[in-house]
């Protein structure tokens, strides 16, 4: 079986595939300060507790924080006892870079271009909302070709309530009314419709310079939050908040074969 794992600034996607379906998913608070034993044993107690404590026999990994990237190698080397397969430019991915300097570009904004490539064939913006809110841009022909990088939905609500003397933290969540009747709810009106249509208007603006814009382009969606904004918009066409993995496992078959 397949482990795949992506390594984010906010959390850790983990997910074990047999060749066909995902068996389980996983999603982790990502702690730089943690060692690579504290992450072996994480991995194996994951694997374990899903009855799946032998079953793996490949690992592929995809990272943003190059710190943990190391520490995930040695976990899965000294706890697993696989060496993962390093996503990165070197590798086929299935599609191509072609922004001003690739090596700038974030692996799981890759990593999502390629799922969208090879699972949802034609024109496409991945929307990503991670701790950035990413909008990235897919030809047809397989071209990651740029995107827009915004700050996160959490990362905007923690620096609402630490610069604002008299707003605190709020729960992510949407209020009844997008009229906020008390500061609770104006500040979550202000967070999840704020981006909404922050959504809307971004995705507007790609479609018209999309290398494809004559043809109909697909918005995915994925990221953690992603089901927060996808319910109060039709603007997304299909929201997977695991998406990366499935990016993952494309890659993995196709380097492989």
């Amino acid at each position: 079986m397949l482990l795949a794992i992506d390594i984010g600034n906010t959390n850790i996607t983990l997910g074990i595939c047999n060749g066909r379906e995902w068996q389980r998913q996983w999603r982790l608070l990502t702690v730089h300060e943690k060692t690579s034993d504290e992450y072996g044993l994480v991995l194996k107690g994951l694997l374990h507790d899903a009855g799946l404590g032998t079953a793996v026999t490949h690992i592929i990994l995809s990272s943003v924080v190059p710190n943990l990237t190391a520490v995930f190698s040695r976990a899965c080397q000294q706890y697993l006892a696989h060496e993962p397969l390093e996503v990165g430019l070197h590798l086929d991915l299935g599609i191509r870079v072609a922004t001003h300097n690739p090596a700038q570009v974030g692996m799981d904004r890759i990593v999502n271009a390629a799922a969208a490539h090879a699972l949802y064939p034609g024109p496409s913006i991945v929307v990503d909302m991670g701790t950035a809110t990413k909008f990235d841009v897919v030809s047809a022909a397989g071209e990651l070709v740029g995107g827009v990088i915004a700050p996160g939905l959490q990362l905007t609500a923690d620096a609402l309530a630490s610069r604002a003397a008299k707003l605190g933290q709020v729960a992510l969540a949407a209020p009844p009314s997008v009229i906020g009747r008390n500061t609770i709810h104006a500040m979550q009106s202000g967070l999840v419709y704020g981006y909404v249509s922050l959504c809307e208007g971004i995705v507007a603006r790609l479609r018209t310079e999309h290398p494809d814009h004559e043809q109909p382009v697909r918005v995915l969606g994925t990221g953690g939050l992603i089901h927060l904004i996808a319910s109060h918009t039709d603007v997304i066409d299909l929201a997977d908040p695991w998406l990366t993995l499935a990016g993952l496992r494309v890659i993995y078959e196709r380097v492989k074969g």
